[in-house]
């Protein structure tokens, strides 16, 4: 006996119905359009990320070695050094002497947030964030030259030093002769050649009336706008009001950033109501009690030392 046509149509069409509710009620996307939510859902959202990274960030686990991303990551001395760069002509300003010891303080936060060094427990005396010796956790090579550098005469040095003494030997900047040899030369000249390679800035030879000095001019204008964006955003749009819900590496930036001298330059398209805000919440973070914050559950100790060495 012939089959019937809707024996065989309507388990089909039934089918067909189920799958297509399934794909469609449960798709991410759905029907929602992102750029048109609210300004307080968008906020929240905001809010949301910066958690997300809080907890990421205190994993221990090192963000830069995600490989879900292929955008062009720049290292915490790498961002420095961008934004204290003059964009035509290629160098930092030679009345800018902070830059130098700056850029030795993104080292060591650098390892830190790589899971590399760590800062000694506090102790039942409660020792302060300046007296607390940095212990190697791990001497993982970390595939950065000036990281690894760092970190290997970090791991030859018996007794552990404080922050402050390590900001000092890298810099050169240590009375103690037999220190000398744990500075770290032409750091700013190797940072711009990694810039370099990674087709942010170029390389030219600017004669300067008696003599000739390199030069590395931008060439990426797209990658130094988004970071004078996010320097921006944090402390404005995206501001928490929070340190400890704060990125950590947006964070360090802003304050190292200021500790070197150039977070004015991130700051100065702004205009003059928001370069009062940014300003104003900057002063904040930096009038934190930095102990206190350090001893909060999840934080990165040596990060915090760092700051305490140059606000101190």
């Amino acid at each position: 006996e012939p089959v019937s046509s809707w024996q065989v149509t309507i388990p089909t069409l039934l089918h067909f119905t189920h799958l297509w509710f399934s794909t469609n009620m449960n798709r991410p996307d759905g029907l929602i359009q992102r750029r048109n939510v609210p300004r307080d859902t968008q906020e929240r959202e905001d809010q949301n990320d910066s958690d997300d990274d809080k907890r990421r960030n205190s994993s221990g686990d090192d963000d830069m070695e995600d490989g879900d991303s292929k955008e062009t990551r720049l290292t915490l001395m790498e961002e420095v050094l961008l934004l204290g760069l003059k964009d035509k002509e290629g160098y930092t300003s030679f009345w800018n002497d902070c830059i130098s010891s700056g850029l030795r303080g993104c080292i060591l936060i650098e390892l830190a947030l790589r899971g590399r060094v760590e800062l000694e427990k506090a102790g039942l005396r409660r020792k302060s964030l300046l007296n607390r010796k940095v212990i190697l956790r791990s001497d993982q090579p970390t595939g950065d030259v000036l990281l690894d550098e760092a970190l290997k005469h970090m791991k030859e040095t018996d007794p552990p030093e404080t922050v402050q003494a390590w900001i000092e030997y890298l810099s050169g900047e240590s009375w103690n002769p037999l220190k000398l040899r744990f500075q770290l030369r032409n750091v700013r000249e190797r940072l711009a050649k990694n810039l370099v390679e990674k087709g942010v800035l170029t390389t030219e030879k600017q004669n300067f009336l008696v003599f000739d000095m390199t030069t590395h001019p931008l060439t990426d204008n797209v990658m130094k706008t988004k970071l004078v964006k996010k320097v921006q955003e944090s402390v404005l749009s995206r501001w928490v009001g929070d340190p400890q819900r704060m990125d950590r590496r947006i964070l360090s930036l802003i304050y190292l950033a200021h500790a070197s001298d150039v977070l004015e330059n991130a700051f100065a398209p702004l205009s003059d109501d928001d370069y009062e805000v940014a300003m104003k919440r900057v002063r904040d973070l930096l009038d934190l009690d930095l102990d206190v914050e350090a001893a909060k559950p999840n934080s990165n100790d040596l990060m915090w030392s760092v700051f305490a060495a140059f606000i101190k």
